[in-house]
């Protein structure tokens, strides 16, 4: 007869070796991935209040696109880098949720 033994996992830290337990919950979560330089997303649910862009214009780094609030603060979204507005898929008024797309960007080579 086949006990349950729980299963250890392994990890390594800086050379240190780990042994821990997972859980089903822990092994269920959705997985990290690196955010895409090309795509502006709301970091917490919000309010758009003004939109400085519109699809295919041409942006210098340092432009203003998007100004946002969220608890009761306001902040102005930059360009990033010298490119192109692809898609604007947000408009003033729009409530947005977290992590949700806002714009679409394309750098451009200089």
């Amino acid at each position: 007869m086949e006990e349950n033994k729980p299963k250890f996992e392994v990890f390594v830290v800086n050379t240190a070796q780990y042994y821990t337990l997972h859980t089903k919950k822990y092994s269920m979560r959705k997985k990290w991935t690196p955010a895409d330089p090309n795509e502006v997303r709301s970091f917490i649910p919000g309010t758009i209040l003004e939109v400085h862009v519109a699809a295919g214009q041409t942006v210098n780094a340092g432009d203003k696109l998007i100004k946002y609030e969220a608890m009761k603060m306001q902040t102005t979204l930059e360009m990033p880098f010298p490119g192109k507005i692809v898609e604007v898929l947000v408009a003033v008024g729009d409530k947005v949720r977290k992590d949700q797309l806002m714009l679409v960007l394309e750098e451009t080579q200089n």
